[in-house]
């Protein structure tokens, strides 16, 4: 277990070290000038050249490239992620922390509803294989996941959402319809009912790939001879899924599990993007349309730290919970 620690603590740091490197380059490589852009766009035409000079010196983008990019791996691990270039009287980490806790509730809501609906239907499914229940899950698991988001959340919005909709249950966008509310319950209820649609995107577009995985394990597992005994000393059904059956399917789960959460900081452009979700997702669309260098090397970083986090937790589970994973 000691070597599957190291071994796998070593990749993820190699991983974190060559995303930070071209996380510098990426937004490095990208049409346009900033400084140009923002102080001609704030100030006409007629803006002073030597202004901007000035300017790219306060940004920093002035410095020659590897200094550029020293500093950026130092001020990454000592929290200093800058100012935005369009918010420059806010700090980066303020910005993302606080759309951060929309991304969260959005998406991390979303997730565990999926993943205990996925594992449910899944396991379902390979109890019945070949069945209704099975045949109709999979023809609508396949259905809502071969559908864009963006696609399917506006078909949500025109059904449900407020005003136009045919069933206007719901609010079309935002996350709560004001910014604060003297009654905790109110304020509550009106932020649950912003989430409702956004989640539900998310849901039936994700569901159907964590039950498939749940049924298709269930099944190998199925055909086991622990199984087969189990099934000819007497137990019933419910016997056999839940005390054999079930806890080894659910191995596979571990790798998805892990990149779902991964994945939230992550967010849903898509969808926050329809619904006008304010989160990190829409913050994406917002600096990536204005060019904002520092706000998008921090999502892009804390994005794919999380993944490579998410994974190396899933590996050390994996391997404490299958000792054949260690001997590999």
């Amino acid at each position: 277990m000691r070597r599957v620690l190291i071994r796998k603590s070593t990749n993820a740091a190699l991983t974190i070290l060559i995303i930070l490197v071209a996380n510098f380059l990426l937004f490095r490589v990208m049409p346009g000038d900033p400084a140009d852009i923002f102080f001609r766009t704030s100030a006409g035409a007629k803006i002073d050249e030597e202004f901007i000079k000035k300017q790219r010196a306060v940004l920093g983008l002035d410095d020659p490239l590897h200094i550029q990019l020293g500093k950026y791996i130092v001020n990454t691990f000592t929290g200093e992620w800058g100012y935005s270039f369009f918010k420059q009287t806010r700090l980066v980490t303020d910005i993302i922390a606080q759309k951060a806790i929309w991304t969260v509730i959005l998406v991390g809501s979303s997730t565990i509803i999926t993943l205990w609906l996925g594992m449910i239907i899944g396991a379902i499914s390979a109890w019945r294989r070949g069945k209704a229940f099975d045949l109709t899950s999979l023809g609508l698991g396949f259905f809502f996941y071969s559908m864009p988001t963006f696609w399917l959340g506006m078909i949500l919005l025109l059904m449900f959402g407020a005003g136009r909709g045919l069933l206007p249950l719901f609010p079309r966008s935002g996350v709560s319809t004001q910014p604060s509310s003297p009654d905790p319950l109110t304020y509550a209820g009106d932020v649950l009912a912003h989430l409702a649609l956004p989640a539900i995107t998310l849901t039936l577009v994700q569901i159907a790939g964590i039950s498939i995985i749940m049924r298709n394990a269930l099944i190998d597992v199925l055909t086991e001879d622990y199984v087969v005994t189990a099934k000819a000393k007497g137990l019933s059904e419910r016997q056999v899924l839940k005390a054999h059956a079930v806890p080894n399917a659910r191995l596979p789960m571990v790798t998805v599990i892990a990149l779902n959460l991964g994945f939230v900081l992550g967010g849903a452009i898509q969808v926050e993007t329809v619904f006008n979700y304010d989160g990190l997702g829409y913050l994406t669309v917002e600096a990536t349309l204005s060019k904002d260098y520092p706000i998008l090397q921090g999502l892009f970083l804390l994005i794919t730290f999380s993944v490579v986090i998410a994974n190396l937790v899933s590996d050390f589970v994996y391997a404490w919970l299958d000792p054949r994973v260690r001997l590999g």
